[in-house]
């Protein structure tokens, strides 16, 4: 193997192990609060009305196996849509909402292990082909596979069962504001803001002249991802805390 295809190789594994150290972590938190769960809560309400705690938890494992369907796109090159269309995505949420805490488990169990296959069997070559995302955006697997962390993460807080955003861990949720950033100005109707968060530093723009909104990086990530309507933050602009972006 030559000096370019060492290097190569290098840097896709150096992709995997970056990448999967913290979607495995992160794993480990959603399932411990899943498990913790009794069958009764399953119905219970979540930040993503009119979903449940088992619509939430379901949409994880689908979304997961999702991803594998983006993975094998990339290995194979042959077109794989990560769903089937918007409507087929519904009813597998709907059809496993309502399974024993047990069963819904198992279910992101199976899936973190078809993804982790995913990831590590990915040729080297694979890491550099683009593929398409439902939102239309396209993306390599080295910016794919750590949306996983972002689904994991966002989704656990959505569960109201002990997991808030101020426990997701501040290098993962400094990506995930920076990545939903980063998609914003990819589109053409996003208004201007900077954010800056008074307790890491993180300071990012989407356009020049808008707001400035401060505070946490927590609060800016309930905000941005829709879960709150800024609290605990501020403005530099009249009136309230504005609505944030639509983020996917």
């Amino acid at each position: 193997m030559g000096d370019a295809s060492s290097r190569r190789l290098a840097r896709a594994e150096m992709h995997k192990a970056e990448a999967l150290g913290p979607i495995t972590a992160s794993t480990d938190r959603f399932l411990q609060t899943v498990q913790a769960l009794a069958d009764a809560d399953i119905a219970g309400a979540t930040l993503v009305p009119p979903w449940t705690r088992g619509h939430v938890i379901t949409h994880v494992a689908r979304a997961t196996d999702s991803l594998c369907r983006l993975l094998a796109w990339a290995r194979t090159g042959v077109e794989t849509p990560q769903y089937a269309g918007m409507d087929a995505r519904a009813a597998e949420i709907e059809a496993g909402a309502r399974r024993p805490v047990r069963e819904l488990a198992a279910d992101v169990v199976a899936a973190a292990e078809r993804f982790d296959h995913a990831v590590r069997t990915l040729p080297d070559a694979a890491w550099y082909h683009e593929v398409r995302m439902r939102t239309g955006e396209l993306r390599t697997p080295g910016t794919l596979v750590p949306t996983r962390l972002r689904e994991l993460e966002v989704h656990h807080a959505d569960l109201v069962a002990g997991y808030t955003f101020a426990d997701i861990p501040l290098q993962a949720g400094r990506w995930i504001i920076e990545d939903l950033l980063e998609a914003q100005r990819r589109r053409a109707d996003v208004p201007p803001l900077r954010i800056e968060a008074t307790d890491t530093g993180l300071a990012q723009e989407l356009g020049t002249g808008g707001p400035t909104i401060t505070g946490t990086q927590a609060d800016l990530l309930g905000w941005l991802t829709g879960r709150t309507n800024g609290t605990g933050l501020t403005t530099t602009g009249p009136g309230p805390v504005p609505r944030a972006p639509y983020w996917i």
